[in-house]
């Protein structure tokens, strides 16, 4: 399958996790900065739309499974942002990325669409159980390797189903990382949270922003909060 957004097109041919919401979601909410990581790019999609939003940004995409590195890095070589994008087959885990100064830490912002099924039936197709659960990245591993990553007053932004959010609270706070902002997310106003976008920080902050959003109304279109979000990506 294949999406056109306003400022890039995305093939996911090969990659077992398609293109989603949840991607879109955090692609057009997480907090950017000069240096930007994508852990886990799958099909690139929220590489392109961070370096969409940030024109002066140098993004960084990691991606274990090599079918979706070969998505990924066809959608950056057709996009305009391809001076900008580079991609690396590799795990989270064992990435050491350039660093010419030597900092202690290299980027200002990192995002992540994490797997995120624990200890639950695996898919029979490996690349989507790679994909979708926490075997070859587990929360704990997530928060200490971006804390490793991460400049001083750096973020970490993800996206992760509202049942593990006390999980990734746990874990920041064992690392140390402050919790800045969360949005919790419901499909329709009727219905129970189901996602939530989570923002840790390396700095010190002394309180969290919390807020409730809703994705769509009773006739089923957006919210003015979601339209609002992705109007520079959808097309309609």
């Amino acid at each position: 399958m294949s999406f056109t957004f306003k400022q890039f097109h995305i093939s996911d041919n090969h990659t077992a996790m398609k293109v989603g919401t949840d991607g879109v979601l955090l692609g057009a909410w997480a907090r950017g900065g000069l240096r930007i990581l994508d852990i886990g790019t799958g099909t690139g999609l929220i590489a392109l739309m961070m370096a969409q939003r940030f024109p002066s940004a140098v993004i960084d995409a990691i991606e274990i499974d090599k079918d979706a590195f070969e998505d990924a890095r066809l959608n950056f070589l057709n996009s305009t942002f391809k001076d900008r994008i580079t991609i690396v087959n590799s795990s989270l885990q064992n990435f050491q990325p350039y660093n010419p100064d030597r900092e202690k830490g290299v980027y200002d912002a990192i995002v992540c669409n994490p797997p995120y099924f624990i200890n639950s039936f695996k898919n029979p197709l490996q690349q989507r159980t790679t994909a979708r659960h926490t075997d070859s990245l587990s929360h704990q591993e997530l928060i200490f390797h971006s804390k490793r990553l991460l400049k001083e007053n750096g973020t970490l932004s993800i996206i992760i189903p509202y049942d593990n959010k006390n999980i990734l609270e746990a874990e920041a706070t064992f690392n140390n990382l402050s919790i800045n902002k969360i949005v919790n997310i419901k499909t329709k106003y009727s219905k129970p949270i189901k996602r939530c976008l989570m923002e840790f920080g390396k700095g010190n902050t002394t309180r969290c922003e919390i807020e409730e959003q809703v994705l769509n109304d009773a006739e089923e279109k957006r919210t003015a909060w979601y339209h609002h979000l992705t109007q520079d990506f959808y097309i309609k």
